[in-house]
């Protein structure tokens, strides 16, 4: 780009040279033509004349070779361009494409086809538990079809994409060890964790069946913002964009990674506004930045506080302010925060007063106005100050 500005400031110099070049000689024969009609004993004035307009006639010649050349230059430039972006661009692979030295090409694609245990849906695609050969047991994802407009440019951005997201490497993080372009598709493969996601197992506190503790949530929640400072912190800054419950997976000793990062982003044509846990500002004007995925997390901790889920019939009611978030800010604001958290975790002290002060945490995460909401950085400092991480 910069070795093109000086070519373009010639330009309308050398313009104006020809349009000066141009004009002239018309002007000056006609000047000759009068002299010699008025005054014909003078011999000298047609000679000198004459002389000037074949200097004249040479300087717009090399004026048009020199511009001549310059259009051919840029034009030759401009075509070895395009060529080199075109055989640099990324080409779309086929079959598998590995991350991981466990998994072995040929293995994968053989467990692709055989028949695997559904583990959910989304409407991005499904969640398959499949076993290799080798006895590992991954975790495969199935994105939803293309469409057939622009199969190419979105085949070609997914898989720039998934390679980027192949070098992410952090504890809070579930990694993507391998990937398989499909016709019409891409699969996506992760470890398998056992334990499932934070959407289960609330679900599983909310029946009875699992009791998590106050340590246990501050531990998940702390866990799920540090990887979103890492994804926020990387250059160029990736936007999880779809951060919610069931994209958040635990290990056995309750650790959350944090998985489909980006895929939202990636993939649009399969994903869309989550209600309860998007930002307000994706669906008044599609706009998504970090401090979207700042809201979601305002969202998870409150789910985490309160043991409640956002999409219960009663967040939509007006007596609730409309939304979890809001139902939460009315019971803040009016002192009356301790009626909100759950019930099963209400115990000590020192831990009610971690709880209470987490809630004022989530409510300013969950402002409707983006430069309200704290940044990651400020969040895992926030945070871990509650509590001895």
């Amino acid at each position: 780009m910069d070795n093109q500005k000086p070519t373009s400031n010639i330009f309308p110099l050398l313009l104006f040279l020809l349009t000066l070049l141009l004009h002239n000689p018309t002007s000056l024969s006609q000047e000759t033509n009068s002299t010699s009609t008025t005054n014909t004993t003078t011999t000298k004035i047609p000679s000198k004349s004459s002389s000037t307009i074949g200097l004249k006639r040479i300087t717009l010649s090399i004026v048009l070779g020199i511009f001549t050349g310059l259009m051919g230059s840029l034009l030759f430039a401009l075509l070895v361009r395009c060529f080199v972006r075109y055989i640099n661009r990324t080409p779309i692979l086929k079959g598998p494409v590995i991350f991981s030295p466990k998994i072995d090409p040929k293995t994968l694609q053989s467990a692709l086809q055989s028949e695997n245990q559904l583990l959910g849906s989304s409407p991005s695609g499904k969640y398959y538990k499949t076993a290799l050969d080798n006895g590992l047991i991954i975790a495969v994802k199935r994105l939803e079809p293309f469409s057939e407009n622009g199969e190419k440019s979105i085949k070609r951005r997914i898989q720039q994409g998934l390679e980027l997201l192949a070098t992410l490497r952090d504890r809070n993080l579930m990694s993507l060890r391998a990937y398989v372009r499909e016709h019409d598709r891409f699969s996506l493969v992760y470890d398998y964790m056992p334990s499932g996601s934070l959407d289960d197992a609330m679900n599983r506190v909310r029946e009875n069946q699992l009791q998590l503790g106050w340590e246990i949530r501050l531990r998940i929640a702390v866990g799920v913002i540090k990887g979103l400072q890492y994804l926020h912190s990387f250059v160029p800054q990736i936007l999880h964009c779809n951060l919610k419950p069931t994209n958040v997976v635990l290990d056995p000793q309750f650790e959350p990674r944090l998985v489909d990062c980006a895929l939202a982003k990636l993939a649009p044509h399969v994903h869309r506004p989550t209600t309860g846990y998007s930002a307000p500002e994706c669906f008044q004007n599609g706009r998504y930045t970090d401090k979207s995925d700042i809201f979601s997390f305002g969202m998870i901790l409150a789910v985490l506080l309160t043991g409640r889920d956002p999409t219960e019939p009663f967040f939509g009611e007006a007596s609730s302010g409309g939304s979890l978030g809001q139902w939460l800010r009315h019971l803040q604001q009016a002192g009356e925060a301790r009626e909100a958290l759950d019930k099963s975790i209400v115990g000590e002290e020192g831990e009610e007063d971690e709880m209470l002060m987490a809630v004022r945490i989530a409510v300013v995460c969950l402002s409707d106005v983006p430069a309200e909401r704290p940044s990651s950085d400020e969040l895992v400092h926030m945070l871990t100050q509650l509590h001895s991480f």
